[in-house]
């Protein structure tokens, strides 16, 4: 059911422009660097990839890619990359996207039979000049950049797969939440040097229609870096991120001087102000500003995200959302 005391202190924020009323854990307002945050418990060891780079002064932009390769190349992960469900008609299609420090970003969409799709974001962003290749055209240019075909279609999503069409004979895809806590990944990291870059991955809703796309490769929804304030990534609902451009709002939200805890819980209200079915969807956010503070928020219950700092080392933390 909706908590009333957060919908009051949610409501005295946007009417009083953003006075934070509601204490914090010190792990959502304590500042340091580096600092690594990821969506979802297999964020945690995505995070150790992130961290492996940027404990050493590695560049975020690094670190990023890093860790959210773990979660595409891990069979066990079930929405990101290798071992992702598939569509309804049973193929594998990966969506990703990639920025740095410089607002430079790069995306892939609709991409088949490459495990690292972030990898071949990064390709697009730094070999040419456009910031998002899709399907056919997508798959062409990982390949002439020496990326391997793949069947990523396990045996274990497989048997899943045809476990839903016996279900589902006619093919229709329901949404559900908090499946098993899997999800998109999105990373946002800050290194040494003061720098944020951010990347997200993922498989996409499960039996999906053949050539949906998600939020996840898009910038603005799914991601958004501006190294003057901060990063933010999204995860749930591709659908509903993308009518409210949400990791773009956390950014500005936080440039007003918002903390990032806050500027999620403000971009929540945005999703539920576009989304009159709100109360059947899950969405959440992370955020991660300049200083090093973090910040995570949902629409329900069941969202956590994973923060890797040199303070407390590498955590799971349940997020706050509107329901509860």
């Amino acid at each position: 059911m909706l908590n009333r005391r957060r919908f009051i202190e949610s409501s005295a924020i946007l009417a009083a422009g953003g006075i934070e009323l509601v204490a914090h854990s010190a792990e959502n307002t304590s500042a340091c660097r580096p600092v690594v945050i990821s969506t979802w418990r297999h964020g945690l060891p995505a995070n150790e990839g992130a961290w492996n780079v940027l404990s050493r002064g590695g560049r975020a932009l690094d670190a990023a890619e890093a860790g959210v390769r773990v979660a595409e190349s891990d069979p066990e992960v079930s929405s990101v990359g290798y071992g992702g469900l598939p569509d309804r008609d049973g193929h594998v299609t990966l969506d990703a996207c990639i920025m740095d420090e410089s607002g430079d970003c790069g995306s892939v969409a609709f991409l088949e039979h490459i495990e690292n799709p972030v990898s071949v974001a990064r390709l697009v962003m730094e070999k040419t000049p456009h910031v998002m290749l899709v399907g056919e055209g997508a798959l062409k240019f990982a390949l002439e950049h020496g990326f391997e075909k793949k069947d990523l279609l396990t045996d274990k999503a497989r048997a899943e797969w045809k476990k839903w069409l016996a279900d589902h004979p006619e093919a229709v895809q329901e949404r559900q939440i908090n499946v098993e806590d899997h999800d998109t990944i999105g990373l946002l990291t800050l290194d040494e040097q003061g720098n944020l870059s951010g990347a997200c991955t993922t498989s996409g809703l499960a039996w999906k229609r053949h050539g949906r796309v998600g939020d996840s490769p898009i910038i603005g929804a799914g991601l958004y870096v501006d190294n003057e304030v901060g990063a933010a990534s999204a995860t749930g609902v591709g659908e509903a991120v993308i009518r409210a451009v949400d990791s773009f709002l956390v950014i500005e939200l936080m440039r007003q001087g918002h903390s990032p805890q806050a500027a999620c819980r403000l971009a929540i209200e945005r999703v539920i102000a576009k989304n009159p079915d709100w109360q059947k969807l899950q969405v959440g956010f992370i955020a991660l500003n300049k200083q090093g503070e973090i910040g995570g928020y949902a629409i329900q219950p069941g969202f956590s995200y994973a923060v890797y700092d040199s303070k407390a080392g590498n955590r799971l933390i349940e997020s706050a959302s509107r329901i509860e």
